[in-house]
């Protein structure tokens, strides 16, 4: 099998999996997700952060930098969440998340070995 042949079986497979994601999207639009408060309230500082809107120089980002700022927008929309839904719990805060936004966090988690505890 040579590589144009693989890549091609690569975007049937994308394909399948973006058809598992809707049905898990469908079944579970949002789960209840508890957070330590001082997360929470990182979130919602992201939300409330007034940011410039990508490089002034008009330089291109790089893969990083494009990495780097989806991943703050995504916790941007769980700050949103939290700050519209979120509920005290002791020492927590529970919110209902979308499951596209839970699921962004929990790859970042399992791909990021630097992250650490806020």
């Amino acid at each position: 099998m040579d590589a144009e042949e693989e890549y091609a079986r690569y975007r049937e497979d994308a394909k399948v999996l973006a058809a598992v994601g809707a049905c898990v999207r469908d079944q579970a639009a949002r789960i209840d997700v508890r957070l330590p408060k001082a997360v929470a309230d990182a979130a919602v500082a992201a939300w409330r952060r007034e940011e410039s809107g990508g490089l002034e120089d008009g330089r291109e980002e790089s893969r990083e930098q494009y990495v780097l700022r989806d991943q703050a927008a995504e916790l941007a929309l769980i700050g949103a969440a939290v700050a519209e839904r979120g509920r005290p719990d002791g020492a927590h805060v529970v919110v209902a998340l979308d499951v596209e936004g839970a699921g962004a966090a929990a790859r970042v988690a399992s791909s990021d070995r630097s992250w650490y505890q806020v």
